[in-house]
Protein backbone atom coordinates (compact mmCIF):
# COMPACT_ATOMS: atom_id res chain seq x y z
CA UNK A 1 0.00 0.00 0.00
CA UNK A 2 1.34 3.15 -1.07
CA UNK A 3 -1.79 5.67 -0.36
CA UNK A 4 -4.87 5.59 1.77
CA UNK A 5 -8.25 4.78 0.34
CA UNK A 6 -10.97 7.53 -0.21
CA UNK A 7 -14.08 6.50 0.34
CA UNK A 8 -17.28 8.87 -0.79
CA UNK A 9 -19.32 9.05 2.50
CA UNK A 10 -22.42 10.51 0.57
CA UNK A 11 -23.85 6.62 0.13
CA UNK A 12 -24.20 6.31 3.99
CA UNK A 13 -27.09 9.09 3.61
CA UNK A 14 -28.82 7.37 0.85
CA UNK A 15 -32.32 5.62 1.23
CA UNK A 16 -31.15 2.28 -0.34
CA UNK A 17 -29.85 -0.04 1.95
CA UNK A 18 -27.64 -1.80 -0.56
CA UNK A 19 -26.03 1.73 -1.44
CA UNK A 20 -25.49 2.27 2.35
CA UNK A 21 -24.42 -1.13 2.58
CA UNK A 22 -22.13 -0.65 0.05
CA UNK A 23 -20.44 2.47 1.79
CA UNK A 24 -19.88 0.57 4.83
CA UNK A 25 -18.30 -2.35 3.60
CA UNK A 26 -15.79 0.28 1.81
CA UNK A 27 -15.03 1.64 5.43
CA UNK A 28 -14.52 -2.07 6.83
CA UNK A 29 -11.98 -3.05 4.18
CA UNK A 30 -10.33 0.54 5.16
CA UNK A 31 -10.33 0.43 8.72
CA UNK A 32 -9.21 -3.95 8.48
CA UNK A 33 -6.32 -3.48 6.03
CA UNK A 34 -5.02 0.17 7.34
CA UNK A 35 -7.22 1.75 9.70
CA UNK A 36 -7.16 5.21 7.61
CA UNK A 37 -8.93 6.43 5.15
CA UNK A 38 -9.67 10.20 3.55
CA UNK A 39 -13.64 11.16 3.89
CA UNK A 40 -14.97 13.05 0.73
CA UNK A 41 -18.64 14.00 0.04
CA UNK A 42 -19.23 14.60 3.83
CA UNK A 43 -21.47 17.17 3.54
CA UNK A 44 -19.30 19.70 5.51
CA UNK A 45 -18.76 22.68 2.93
CA UNK A 46 -15.25 24.04 2.05
CA UNK A 47 -16.19 27.43 3.15
CA UNK A 48 -16.79 25.96 6.55
CA UNK A 49 -13.73 24.13 6.97
CA UNK A 50 -11.77 27.40 5.78
CA UNK A 51 -13.46 29.36 8.62
CA UNK A 52 -12.48 27.01 10.81
CA UNK A 53 -8.49 27.08 10.26
CA UNK A 54 -9.30 31.01 10.15
CA UNK A 55 -10.65 31.13 13.29
CA UNK A 56 -7.68 28.74 14.36
CA UNK A 57 -5.13 31.18 13.63
CA UNK A 58 -6.79 34.18 14.99
CA UNK A 59 -6.40 32.02 18.60
CA UNK A 60 -2.93 31.12 17.99
CA UNK A 61 -2.05 34.75 16.90
CA UNK A 62 -2.90 35.95 20.77
CA UNK A 63 0.04 36.69 22.63
CA UNK A 64 1.19 33.43 24.96
CA UNK A 65 0.28 35.03 28.49
CA UNK A 66 -3.37 35.54 26.77
CA UNK A 67 -3.47 31.79 26.02
CA UNK A 68 -1.87 30.56 28.76
CA UNK A 69 -4.39 32.22 30.90
CA UNK A 70 -6.49 29.66 28.92
CA UNK A 71 -4.08 26.45 30.12
CA UNK A 72 -5.63 22.74 29.49
CA UNK A 73 -3.27 22.49 33.29
CA UNK A 74 -6.12 24.53 34.71
CA UNK A 75 -8.87 21.82 33.46
CA UNK A 76 -9.39 18.18 34.65
CA UNK A 77 -11.46 17.88 31.01
CA UNK A 78 -8.99 18.07 28.32
CA UNK A 79 -10.06 21.58 27.76
CA UNK A 80 -8.01 24.40 26.89
CA UNK A 81 -4.41 25.54 25.93
CA UNK A 82 -1.19 23.22 25.43
CA UNK A 83 1.82 25.07 25.01
CA UNK A 84 4.16 24.27 23.03
CA UNK A 85 6.26 20.82 24.20
CA UNK A 86 3.98 20.37 26.57
CA UNK A 87 2.55 17.38 25.16
CA UNK A 88 4.24 14.09 24.52
CA UNK A 89 3.01 11.67 22.33
CA UNK A 90 6.05 9.27 22.18
CA UNK A 91 7.66 9.61 25.94
CA UNK A 92 10.64 8.23 24.51
CA UNK A 93 11.31 10.38 21.56
CA UNK A 94 10.91 13.48 23.15
CA UNK A 95 8.47 16.57 23.38
CA UNK A 96 6.08 17.33 20.32
CA UNK A 97 6.74 20.69 18.53
CA UNK A 98 3.36 21.88 18.71
CA UNK A 99 0.61 23.98 20.62
CA UNK A 100 -2.97 22.95 20.40
CA UNK A 101 -6.20 24.19 21.69
CA UNK A 102 -9.36 21.92 22.77
CA UNK A 103 -12.78 22.45 23.34
CA UNK A 104 -15.36 19.58 24.05
CA UNK A 105 -18.96 19.67 24.05
CA UNK A 106 -20.31 23.20 25.31
CA UNK A 107 -21.97 22.47 28.99
CA UNK A 108 -23.26 24.87 30.94
CA UNK A 109 -22.00 25.66 34.26
CA UNK A 110 -25.01 24.64 35.99
CA UNK A 111 -25.06 21.28 34.27
CA UNK A 112 -25.65 18.94 36.99
CA UNK A 113 -22.67 16.21 35.83
CA UNK A 114 -20.35 19.61 35.57
CA UNK A 115 -21.68 20.99 38.79
CA UNK A 116 -20.95 16.70 40.04
CA UNK A 117 -17.70 17.08 38.81
CA UNK A 118 -17.77 13.97 36.35
CA UNK A 119 -15.05 13.48 34.38
CA UNK A 120 -15.17 14.54 30.50
CA UNK A 121 -17.90 16.81 31.70
CA UNK A 122 -16.44 20.67 32.02
CA UNK A 123 -17.12 24.07 30.92
CA UNK A 124 -15.01 25.23 27.72
CA UNK A 125 -12.60 27.80 27.74
CA UNK A 126 -13.12 30.29 25.49
CA UNK A 127 -10.95 33.43 23.97
CA UNK A 128 -12.00 37.06 23.27
CA UNK A 129 -12.18 36.89 19.59
CA UNK A 130 -15.77 38.18 18.58
CA UNK A 131 -17.72 35.62 17.30
CA UNK A 132 -14.82 32.96 17.81
CA UNK A 133 -17.08 31.04 20.12
CA UNK A 134 -20.13 30.65 18.12
CA UNK A 135 -18.30 29.54 14.63
CA UNK A 136 -15.97 27.06 16.21
CA UNK A 137 -19.14 25.09 17.60
CA UNK A 138 -20.82 25.39 14.84
CA UNK A 139 -18.16 23.37 13.35
CA UNK A 140 -17.71 21.38 16.62
CA UNK A 141 -21.47 20.06 15.72
CA UNK A 142 -20.67 19.65 11.56
CA UNK A 143 -17.80 17.43 12.93
CA UNK A 144 -20.07 15.57 15.58
CA UNK A 145 -22.62 15.15 12.85
CA UNK A 146 -20.34 13.21 10.34
CA UNK A 147 -18.94 11.14 12.77
CA UNK A 148 -22.07 9.90 14.35
CA UNK A 149 -22.99 8.91 10.41
CA UNK A 150 -19.66 7.01 9.97
CA UNK A 151 -20.39 4.70 13.27
CA UNK A 152 -23.61 3.40 11.42
CA UNK A 153 -21.46 2.42 8.53
CA UNK A 154 -19.29 0.62 10.84
CA UNK A 155 -22.53 -0.73 12.79
CA UNK A 156 -23.81 -2.04 9.51
CA UNK A 157 -20.19 -3.50 8.44
CA UNK A 158 -20.18 -5.20 11.79
CA UNK A 159 -23.20 -6.84 11.41
CA UNK A 160 -24.99 -4.90 13.95
CA UNK A 161 -28.16 -2.83 13.91
CA UNK A 162 -27.58 0.16 12.19
CA UNK A 163 -27.99 2.52 15.12
CA UNK A 164 -26.22 0.16 17.86
CA UNK A 165 -24.16 3.10 18.40
CA UNK A 166 -26.55 6.20 18.41
CA UNK A 167 -27.18 5.85 22.45
CA UNK A 168 -23.31 5.62 23.19
CA UNK A 169 -23.44 9.08 21.18
CA UNK A 170 -25.96 10.55 22.70
CA UNK A 171 -23.45 13.02 24.87
CA UNK A 172 -20.29 11.75 23.52
CA UNK A 173 -16.68 12.66 24.57
CA UNK A 174 -16.22 15.35 21.54
CA UNK A 175 -13.24 16.98 21.05
CA UNK A 176 -11.95 19.78 18.32
CA UNK A 177 -8.86 20.11 19.08
CA UNK A 178 -7.05 23.24 17.05
CA UNK A 179 -3.05 22.48 16.02
CA UNK A 180 -0.61 24.95 15.09
CA UNK A 181 3.19 23.53 14.05
CA UNK A 182 5.92 26.24 13.43
CA UNK A 183 8.45 25.75 11.00
CA UNK A 184 11.20 23.76 12.04
CA UNK A 185 14.71 25.39 12.06
CA UNK A 186 16.08 23.33 14.34
CA UNK A 187 18.55 20.53 12.92
CA UNK A 188 17.87 18.20 15.62
CA UNK A 189 13.74 18.33 15.33
CA UNK A 190 13.88 18.28 11.64
CA UNK A 191 16.30 15.13 12.05
CA UNK A 192 13.63 13.53 13.79
CA UNK A 193 10.77 11.71 11.95
CA UNK A 194 8.34 12.34 14.65
CA UNK A 195 8.58 15.93 15.91
CA UNK A 196 6.04 17.47 14.94
CA UNK A 197 3.64 14.74 16.80
CA UNK A 198 5.09 11.81 17.89
CA UNK A 199 4.54 8.40 16.43
CA UNK A 200 1.04 7.40 18.33
CA UNK A 201 -2.23 5.81 18.09
CA UNK A 202 -5.54 7.67 18.76
CA UNK A 203 -7.43 7.26 21.79
CA UNK A 204 -10.97 7.01 21.28
CA UNK A 205 -13.24 5.88 18.37
CA UNK A 206 -12.55 8.28 15.35
CA UNK A 207 -10.36 10.66 14.50
CA UNK A 208 -11.48 13.45 11.46
CA UNK A 209 -8.51 15.38 10.36
CA UNK A 210 -8.18 18.83 8.03
CA UNK A 211 -5.66 19.66 7.27
CA UNK A 212 -3.54 22.61 5.48
CA UNK A 213 -1.67 22.29 2.44
CA UNK A 214 1.77 21.59 4.27
CA UNK A 215 3.06 18.26 4.12
CA UNK A 216 3.91 16.49 7.43
CA UNK A 217 1.71 13.59 8.38
CA UNK A 218 2.52 10.25 7.78
CA UNK A 219 0.76 6.62 8.33
CA UNK A 220 2.50 3.29 9.03
CA UNK A 221 1.25 0.68 6.42
CA UNK A 222 0.48 -3.06 8.83
CA UNK A 223 3.87 -4.01 7.04
CA UNK A 224 5.50 -1.32 9.12
CA UNK A 225 6.13 1.44 6.08
CA UNK A 226 5.57 5.01 6.73
CA UNK A 227 3.99 6.84 4.18
CA UNK A 228 2.74 10.52 3.73
CA UNK A 229 -1.10 11.26 3.81
CA UNK A 230 -0.93 14.31 1.32
CA UNK A 231 -3.47 17.52 1.87
CA UNK A 232 -6.42 16.25 -0.47
CA UNK A 233 -9.28 19.64 -0.98
CA UNK A 234 -12.21 19.38 0.90
CA UNK A 235 -11.11 15.58 2.23
CA UNK A 236 -10.87 14.57 5.97
CA UNK A 237 -8.05 12.26 7.50
CA UNK A 238 -10.03 9.71 9.16
CA UNK A 239 -8.73 6.59 11.43
CA UNK A 240 -9.97 4.59 13.86
CA UNK A 241 -8.91 4.80 17.35
CA UNK A 242 -7.92 2.04 20.11
CA UNK A 243 -11.30 2.10 21.96
CA UNK A 244 -12.86 1.19 18.74
CA UNK A 245 -10.56 -1.43 18.06
CA UNK A 246 -10.96 -3.22 21.46
CA UNK A 247 -14.63 -2.80 21.30
CA UNK A 248 -14.34 -4.58 17.85
CA UNK A 249 -12.56 -7.27 19.41
CA UNK A 250 -9.39 -6.09 16.94
CA UNK A 251 -11.54 -6.37 13.88
CA UNK A 252 -10.54 -3.14 13.08
CA UNK A 253 -6.93 -1.92 14.21
CA UNK A 254 -5.65 1.08 15.08
CA UNK A 255 -2.95 2.41 13.03
CA UNK A 256 0.35 4.34 14.09
CA UNK A 257 0.52 8.12 12.75
CA UNK A 258 3.34 10.57 13.44
CA UNK A 259 3.99 14.82 12.18
CA UNK A 260 7.23 15.74 10.73
CA UNK A 261 8.43 19.01 11.46
CA UNK A 262 7.49 21.15 8.94
CA UNK A 263 9.46 23.37 6.61
CA UNK A 264 6.81 25.81 6.89
CA UNK A 265 3.80 26.50 9.21
CA UNK A 266 1.59 23.84 9.45
CA UNK A 267 -2.28 23.95 10.96
CA UNK A 268 -4.59 21.30 11.36
CA UNK A 269 -7.66 20.61 12.74
CA UNK A 270 -8.67 17.02 14.79
CA UNK A 271 -11.70 16.21 16.11
CA UNK A 272 -11.88 13.31 18.18
CA UNK A 273 -14.75 11.32 19.22
CA UNK A 274 -14.99 8.92 21.45
CA UNK A 275 -18.66 7.80 23.29
CA UNK A 276 -20.55 8.82 26.50
CA UNK A 277 -18.29 8.67 28.61
CA UNK A 278 -20.29 6.09 31.08
CA UNK A 279 -20.97 3.43 27.98
CA UNK A 280 -19.26 -0.01 28.52
CA UNK A 281 -16.33 -0.91 26.18
CA UNK A 282 -16.71 -4.35 25.76
CA UNK A 283 -16.05 -6.84 22.93
CA UNK A 284 -18.44 -9.19 23.79
CA UNK A 285 -21.53 -6.48 22.85
CA UNK A 286 -19.87 -6.32 19.05
CA UNK A 287 -18.37 -9.41 18.54
CA UNK A 288 -20.61 -12.02 20.42
CA UNK A 289 -19.13 -14.71 18.51
CA UNK A 290 -15.59 -14.63 19.35
CA UNK A 291 -13.30 -15.35 22.80
CA UNK A 292 -12.56 -11.58 24.19
CA UNK A 293 -9.51 -10.10 23.99
CA UNK A 294 -10.28 -7.11 26.39
CA UNK A 295 -11.97 -6.83 29.43
CA UNK A 296 -15.19 -4.31 29.69
CA UNK A 297 -14.39 -0.91 30.80
CA UNK A 298 -15.95 2.47 30.58
CA UNK A 299 -15.41 5.02 27.83
CA UNK A 300 -14.41 7.68 30.16
CA UNK A 301 -11.98 5.50 32.39
CA UNK A 302 -10.08 4.12 29.43
CA UNK A 303 -9.74 7.65 28.10
CA UNK A 304 -8.46 8.74 31.62
CA UNK A 305 -5.97 5.96 31.73
CA UNK A 306 -4.64 6.86 27.74
CA UNK A 307 -4.30 10.76 28.40
CA UNK A 308 -2.36 10.51 32.23
CA UNK A 309 0.32 9.04 29.96
CA UNK A 310 0.49 11.35 27.84
CA UNK A 311 0.29 15.11 30.10
CA UNK A 312 2.37 14.78 33.54
CA UNK A 313 -0.30 17.10 34.94
CA UNK A 314 -3.16 14.82 34.47
CA UNK A 315 -1.45 12.81 37.02
CA UNK A 316 -1.08 15.45 39.89
CA UNK A 317 -5.09 16.24 39.04
CA UNK A 318 -6.16 12.53 39.58
CA UNK A 319 -4.47 12.17 42.69
CA UNK A 320 -6.37 15.28 44.00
Amino acid sequence: MTSLPIISIAGLNSENPAIRSATAAELGKACREVGFFYAINHGIADHVMAGAFSNAKSFFELPLETKQSLSIKLSPHDRGYVAMADEKLNPDAGADMKEAFNIGTDFPADHPEVVAGKPFRGVNFWPTIEGWRTYMLEYHQACLDLGQLIHRGFAIDLGLTENFFDAHLAEPIATLRMLRYPASTDTEHRAREDAGAGAHTDYGNLTLLATDKVAGLQVATRKGQWIDAPHIPGAFVCNIGDCLMRWCNDTYVSTPHRVKAPEQERYSLAFFLSVDPDSTVDPRDVMPTEQPKYPPISCGDYLAYRLNETYEHRVDIDAT
